[in-house]
């Protein structure tokens, strides 16, 4: 699956995902860090990727096709925690679920919300 992750992701998390067979783009240390939102976003679709990052604001595009959007919301975030719930959400959706799939994982319970087709 072609997933981009922000650059608000752990690298463990973006790692652990090229290990299990994904083809994961980071844009930390690259010209495209500190892209501002409303470029990330076409950028990630413009490259038929998934798109993983705390940035809630992303929740906005639920209802417009995309191939998958995946927020992480925490209390109280540090990268073991974003990325136990990264994982988490990975075992309980397949590749061929997230494209038109918004999931936000939070502490305990998480929303998932699949766009109109």
């Amino acid at each position: 699956m072609r997933i981009l992750v922000d650059e608000n992701i752990p690298q463990l998390s973006a790692e652990t995902l090229r290990a299990t067979g994904h083809e994961v783009l980071d844009i930390r240390g690259t010209e495209r860090q500190g892209m501002f939102d409303d470029e990330l976003w076409p950028f990630a679709q413009s490259g038929q990727r998934m798109l993983i990052t705390t940035d809630k604001g992303f929740c906005e595009h639920r209802d417009e096709r995309h191939f998958g959007v995946l927020v992480v919301r925490l209390r109280q975030p540090n990268e073991q925690r974003i990325h136990a719930r990264i994982m988490a959400a990975f075992r309980q959706f397949g590749e061929t679920d997230w494209p038109g799939l918004l999931v936000v994982m939070r502490d305990t319970v998480q929303s998932v919300y699949r766009a109109p087709t």
